[in-house]
């Protein structure tokens, strides 16, 4: 299991369990939240690696809690990564909350 930092928006390996644990009481692992009605859309940056496959660490996350994508959950690698993920996922929340969505 691999544990993760972030140094300005930039993943990191940390050095082990210890490093991450003490990194992760005081970190901001925010990437971006967003409200539509009831629902949340929240991306996070998580430092352990959920790759349980070959491929990339998979360590940001974007859950939907609420409406009927409830639940709905994404997984990627990098800070910008996460960000444009955010957006997709927002967007599909705006779409079926509101018909439609217009970005910007």
């Amino acid at each position: 299991m691999g544990f993760y930092i972030l140094r300005n928006q930039v993943v990191v390996p940390a050095s082990g369990a210890v490093e991450f644990g003490k990194w992760v009481e005081t970190a901001d692992r925010v990437v971006s939240k967003a409200q539509v009605a009831d629902i949340e859309v929240s991306t996070v940056f998580l430092g352990i690696d959920h790759q349980f496959y070959n491929g990339p660490p998979l360590l940001f996350e974007t859950m939907v809690f609420g409406g009927d994508l409830d639940q709905t959950c994404r997984r990627c690698s990098t800070w910008d990564e996460a960000v444009e993920q955010h957006e997709t996922i927002l967007s599909e929340v705006l779409n079926r909350v509101y018909g439609y969505y217009k970005p910007g």
